[in-house]
């Protein structure tokens, strides 16, 4: 009995980092003085966990494209305010602001994705968490 204890006890302690890695934290991956603003054509919308994700082709000044990978929260989250995995579309144009990742410069954490009639979708207006 006192070895099935050590063993489980044991495991718990070698377990326990593993779950810290569960989640991050916001500041950690984007940058709040970062902020991005474009338009674009969605190319593609993952609506998985633990985060949701759009992806956008921006063109800029020198006409040069760069698909933007963009998180946002949870699917779950956005079903309970009434949106599905079919509120945005491949090949609509939207305007997204929002946060630049850290590390790469062509993914973001999303504000609002404003389509084309002017509808704000995946509206998160303070990262205050």
């Amino acid at each position: 009995m006192r070895s099935m204890i050590r063993l489980v006890c044991s495991l718990s302690v070698l377990l326990i980092p593993f779950s810290l890695y569960g989640h991050h934290a916001f500041d950690a991956e984007f940058d709040r003085e970062s902020p991005i603003e474009f338009e674009g054509i969605v190319t593609l919308v993952q609506w998985s966990n633990p985060h949701a994700r759009v992806y956008v082709d921006v063109v800029d000044e020198n006409g040069d494209t760069a698909n933007w990978n963009l998180e946002l929260s949870s699917p779950n989250m956005y079903m309970r305010q009434g949106w599905s995995r079919n509120t945005l579309q491949e090949g609509e144009f939207v305007e997204v602001t929002g946060w630049r990742a850290r590390n790469d410069p062509h993914v973001g954490n999303v504000g609002t994705i404003k389509k084309e009639d002017g509808q704000e979708l995946f509206t998160r207006r303070d990262r205050g968490e």
